[in-house]
């Protein structure tokens, strides 16, 4: 049987190593939007009869007959018990295998890097965290290498059902070096010039597709979150450095050069004023980590429940309130541009602390004037949380083998 190619719109990559069985995006045409429709309908609804598929897809009784028939001799779908009780014949639920297909998503963070591997329904089934103070290329690239190995090893035989690999990383990441202070600096500016996602394409047969962290992100939430049911929000990601993305009408915005969403970015003042900062150097974990470090402290306190005792409020308050007003700006300022229906907030943070952020920016919005826009009611705790952007890499293989666009696959009926 063929095997899958490289997603559709990136450059040609080689053909998953072993991979027989499941047909990807290298058939065109309906026959293969039909099948995704398919899949779509079943990951999205859970596991249902033929009779509803054909009822919820609108193909017909045959075709979709055919597809399941396919479906479940490539491994895909698994039949479960019938369904006794009803009018008519015993009913037999499709669901998606587990088994059917896997995914890597790897991430290389600032502070720490994630290798991961996914079944085909999402979940998580291998994992490996590596935490550094900086990140080296040096060292970092050879524990990707390492994880690797160690993944496919830990896999067996279904490594060869592993469809590609999805790496994100933050953009421009000797530019970082300056924000991160003298120490972190040489690690950082060695960044300039080493092309991410080739050097992790010369460590696997499998295609590697890239996507901004905080972009792979978003799309773990637009595909296991709240993007289910939210069409215009905006995305928000606090980590070492705060960043996000936007999905409008149901989609992703990529933008032109990947980078659509950079709130990080956004002036927090009128350049060459004083306060002219951005957004990152006013609401990022970073700000936090250096307190604790001025205060003796371990700075990856930053990521443990522990950090909201009461004996650490005279640290986390002072970030809370500055934090909260700087991203109360921002989604105001969001919401005047695009007229948003939600904003998400997620991040590697301390889930608690996170909640405490949410609360202190719901505060700071209540003091702004809404004359001209709606008010941006809805602010929402992500729920996928900190590891979302190793899940968001791993995601993209699997969506762009497996699933057609989340508005277009069905044509429901009321």
């Amino acid at each position: 049987m063929p095997r899958p190619t490289a997603a559709p719109d990136a450059s040609p990559l080689p053909a998953t190593e072993g991979f027989h069985g499941v047909r990807g995006s290298n058939q065109q045409g309906m026959r293969q939007f039909n099948e995704r429709t398919v899949l779509q309908a079943i990951r999205l609804h859970g596991a249902i009869p033929k009779a509803d598929l054909a009822r919820l897809t609108q193909l017909s009784t045959q075709t979709v007959s055919i597809i399941v028939d396919r479906l479940l001799d490539d491994g895909l779908l698994l039949k479960q018990e019938r369904v006794r009780g009803k009018i008519g014949q015993p009913s037999v639920p499709l669901s998606l295998n587990p088994e059917g297909a896997f995914s890597v998503g790897v991430q290389v963070g600032r502070r720490s890097m994630e290798v991961l591997v996914i079944d085909f329904v999402g979940q998580i089934r291998h994992q490996h965290v590596f935490h550094y103070a900086h990140p080296d290329p040096d060292e970092v690239l050879p524990h990707v290498a390492g994880a690797l190995k160690t993944l496919r090893r830990q896999m067996g035989t279904r490594w060869a059902r592993v469809v590609g690999l999805g790496l994100s990383a933050p953009l421009f990441m000797h530019q970082w070096a300056e924000l991160l202070g003298p120490q972190a600096a040489p690690a950082m500016r060695k960044w300039a010039g080493v092309d991410l996602r080739e050097r992790v394409q010369a460590m696997t047969p499998l295609p590697v597709v890239f996507a901004k962290d905080t972009i792979a992100a978003c799309t773990a939430e637009l595909l296991r979150g709240h993007g289910q049911q939210l069409r215009d929000y905006l995305y928000i990601y606090v980590g070492t450095f705060v960043g996000g993305g936007l999905v409008l009408s149901g989609h992703l915005l990529m933008g032109e050069r990947g980078n659509a969403g950079a709130i990080g970015s956004l002036p927090m003042g009128l350049a060459g004023a004083r306060g002219a900062e951005q957004l990152l150097e006013r609401a990022s974990g970073w700000q936090l980590e250096q307190a604790l470090i001025a205060a003796g402290l371990d700075p990856q306190l930053v990521h443990d429940d522990t950090i909201n005792d009461p004996a650490h409020d005279g640290l986390t308050e002072p970030w809370l309130r500055a934090a909260g007003e700087a991203l109360a700006m921002a989604i105001i300022s969001a919401a005047a541009l695009l007229d948003l229906d939600a904003t998400v907030l997620d991040g590697a943070l301390s889930r608690r602390l996170l909640e405490r952020l949410l609360a202190h920016t719901r505060h700071a919005m209540a003091s702004y004037p809404l004359v001209g826009i709606a008010r941006p009611e809805r602010i929402e705790m992500g729920q996928v949380g900190s590891h979302a952007r190793a899940l968001g890499g791993a995601l993209l293989p699997l969506h762009t083998q497996f699933f057609p666009d989340k508005d277009t696959f069905l044509k429901q009926d009321g």
